[in-house]
């Protein structure tokens, strides 16, 4: 990590804190003996958490047949890894208060749009969705520690191109020698996720500049890059004249899997907006 990257944790307020309980959860992905009962006693403390969980948990996104009534429930009919995704998702997202520079709607309009494609997609290309869900909600997460840890240095940044434009990265790595891609791969290190998701972060930027390829960032970037035309409203043309064929073709993704089979956005989201209230 370059000492200017380090420099923007040790201000105050840019390394946000998660619920212990989510910090748990991010654990038990490297702990072999942790029991599923364990873990849902501890969501259960979580008066606030758990709330949020079993009002997605019977959203319309699950489809649940029957009123989802706790934590135990909750994990009978989704899984543990799905409640695992929810629960962590609630943290990232409930980490982050409004932010000066940020359109916090759209946002996370984008980012819960480039996870659930991403967890689409993930599915047609045996990547794991869980996984590609939370990565996808997490890729541009970098962002909001950037302006959190350094506010009047991203004005001028923000002025220039917005968040969403697709020159970004590279204004922020040559203004400030990284970019929130790199922000954000650190910011899950600190956080004690497993390897492939800082990893995959940091090479969601550009995947096909990395010289070990990581499928799941190429995943997330076209998903990532399929949001921000919805963000931007390019028609069907605009989307073909823009195709990322040579990096879809390495996962591989085809042309009508993303352009014409996808879903709309909304129908694939739709339910989750409980992350975000």
């Amino acid at each position: 990590m370059s000492a200017s990257l380090n420099a923007l944790f040790e201000r105050p307020k840019a390394l946000p804190t998660i619920p212990q309980v989510v910090q748990e959860l991010i654990c038990s992905f490297n702990d072999e003996e942790v029991t599923v009962d364990r873990l849902v006693r501890h969501i259960s403390t979580d008066q606030v958490i758990s709330a949020r969980l079993l009002q997605l948990a019977n959203s319309a996104y699950f489809q649940a047949p029957y009123t989802v009534a706790t934590v135990s429930d909750a994990v009978k009919k989704l899984g543990f890894t799905n409640v695992r995704t929810m629960v962590i998702s609630i943290g990232l997202t409930g980490s982050f208060s409004a932010i000066a520079g940020i359109d916090a709607r759209q946002f996370w309009r984008h980012s819960l749009h480039t996870a659930v494609v991403s967890r689409y997609l993930g599915e047609r290309v045996a990547i794991k969705p869980d996984l590609a869900f939370t990565v996808g909600l997490m890729h541009a997460i970098g962002e909001l520690v950037m302006h959190l840890g350094m506010p009047e240095e991203m004005l001028p940044m923000d002025r220039k191109l917005g968040v969403l434009d697709p020159h970004r990265l590279a204004a922020e790595q040559a203004t400030f020698g990284y970019t929130h891609a790199d922000v954000g791969a650190e910011l899950a290190r600190r956080w004690k996720f497993p390897l492939v998701f800082s990893k995959a972060i940091a090479a969601a930027g550009n995947p096909l500049a990395q010289a070990d390829f990581d499928p799941l960032a190429a995943l997330v970037h076209i998903a990532a890059w399929r949001s921000r035309a919805e963000e931007n409203q390019l028609s069907a043309k605009d989307l073909e004249s823009d195709w990322l064929g040579a990096l879809a073709a390495k996962i591989p993704l085809s042309r009508n899997e993303v352009l014409q089979d996808l879903p709309t956005l909304e129908s694939l989201s739709q339910g989750l907006e409980g992350l975000f209230s």
